[in-house]
């Protein structure tokens, strides 16, 4: 079996011969079982990336099941499907089973496939992060940016502008690893976020950007599954806080906002200013330098701003002038 293997357990039929149909034409290789003891066999027998188990079954439940499996297989994704959407049952399937997803039935195919396949590029992440592969590893966050054609490189030029304002603060070597590893992660929990809102050609409306806003949660969910350093998470977590407290997810303020997660934030905002996206064309360095200087003491950090205007004009400078 290869690593996209996803294993559906239901005590339904129609349903197991449902999800078939459903990934026939995919790329990934489909293990069905009916019972939890069955999944448990192949489980045992097989790698999966991806678990997606009913939760009203004879026997063990799908809670019980899924709590079972993080002791073969930690780093496998857990999803929980049922046709009880309750909020006891997806807070205990949280805790004890560590879910990543929570599915009502009936589904909407396109969701439901959807999620499994965001399931199976976080695996992927875990996996590479934790072989320390970096060359795999800053092919998955490149893979997660296909996701939305205009932040195509996003993560490799965040990570130059961030290790560029890292020098220029003389951080240690170990630190430089850590923002350049956050800077590659930082967006990766936008794999749970649908298409349709990353590549939405007008501003999102509420609904929309309160789904865009969990990808901080969901990244630093990925970054500690893979048990990386504390500062990568804090990357994933906080790079959209704000230095007046306005920011997400927990509106942290001024140097309670982790200074790795700072020096990100300013990288990120930079080339997000200096990019094409759906709703705005790209502004010139000059001009995004200007909004940054703004920016000073209500978004961004005022003394790391003025390390980065610093070196950041140095950079273009020499770029303009073949240096």
């Amino acid at each position: 079996m290869t690593a996209d293997t996803v294993l559906f357990v239901d005590d339904e039929q129609n349903i197991l011969n449902a999800v078939k149909r459903l990934f026939m034409s995919d790329t990934i290789d489909v293990l069905t079982a009916s019972t939890a003891l069955e999944g448990m066999e192949l489980m045992k027998r097989n790698t999966v990336a991806v678990i997606v188990s009913d939760n009203m079954m004879p026997g063990m439940n799908g809670i019980a099941f899924l709590e079972w499996t993080k002791t073969v297989s930690p780093d496998s994704v857990r999803i929980l499907m049922t046709g009880y959407a309750d909020l006891h049952s997806a807070i205990e399937s949280i805790n004890r089973g560590e879910v990543f997803r929570f599915v009502t039935k009936p589904w909407n195919d396109t969701e439901l496939s959807q999620i499994v396949l965001d399931s199976i590029d976080r695996y992927k992440i875990v996996s590479s992060i934790k072989s320390a592969d970096e060359a795999k590893l800053l092919s998955l966050a490149q893979t997660i940016e296909l996701k939305d054609p205009y932040t195509k490189g996003h993560c490799e030029r965040v990570a130059t502008y961030a290790l560029m304002l890292a020098d220029g603060m003389d951080l240690s070597d170990v630190m430089k690893k850590n923002i350049k590893y956050g800077s590659w992660l930082h967006d990766c929990g936008k794999i749970g976020v649908p298409e349709i809102i990353l590549n939405k050609p007008s501003e999102l409306d509420d609904e929309q950007f309160a789904t865009m806003k969990k990808h901080s949660r969901w990244g630093a969910d990925v970054a500690k599954t893979a048990q990386l350093p504390e500062p990568v998470v804090n990357i994933a977590l906080y790079h959209h806080e704000r230095f007046n407290g306005e920011g997400y997810p927990l509106g942290l303020k001024g140097i309670n906002i982790p200074l790795e997660a700072r020096v990100v934030a300013i990288a990120d905002a930079f080339d997000a200013m200096t990019s094409d996206r759906p709703y705005r064309k790209k502004l010139s360095k000059e001009e995004a330098i200007a909004v940054i200087t703004k920016s000073k003491s209500s978004s961004f950090d005022p003394a790391l701003v003025d390390i980065f205007v610093s070196v950041i004009t140095d950079f273009v400078f020499n770029k303009e002038h073949g240096k």
